[in-house]
């Protein structure tokens, strides 16, 4: 039946701490906040600012725990400014049939990996 994606981890209503336009690319976010919704440094999010309606696909690279640093690097610096709101989230490919049978991830936690 194939795979679907479905969202795993999501960080929501985050706000901007800072921005960084001369790093190439990615997401700096605190690795507390990352443990606590089991995103994984490098792991592909997609971004949504709740200021300014742009919308972008980076990577995670982990800021200093407890240091609750949101950051957004390279190009992405440019839309956004600190203090602007921040939905953060990542997608998990599961087995369809899985899903169909046993529930979302929410439902049964761990149905996605094999």
């Amino acid at each position: 039946m194939g795979t679907i994606r479905l969202m795993h981890a999501k960080l929501h209503r985050v706000r901007v701490t800072e921005t960084n336009v001369d790093y190439v690319g990615s997401i700096s976010i605190d690795a507390d906040l990352l443990d606590k919704v089991g995103l994984l440094p490098l792991e592909e999010v997609d971004i949504v600012n709740l200021n300014n309606g742009q919308r972008w696909s980076t990577y995670v690279l982990p800021a200093i725990p407890g240091s609750r640093q949101i950051c957004p690097n390279g190009g992405a610096a440019l839309l956004c400014t600190p203090g602007d709101l921040l939905i953060v989230y990542a997608y998990e490919a599961c087995d369809r049939e899985v899903i169909l049978m046993s529930g979302p991830p929410s439902q049964n936690p761990g149905c996605c990996r094999k």
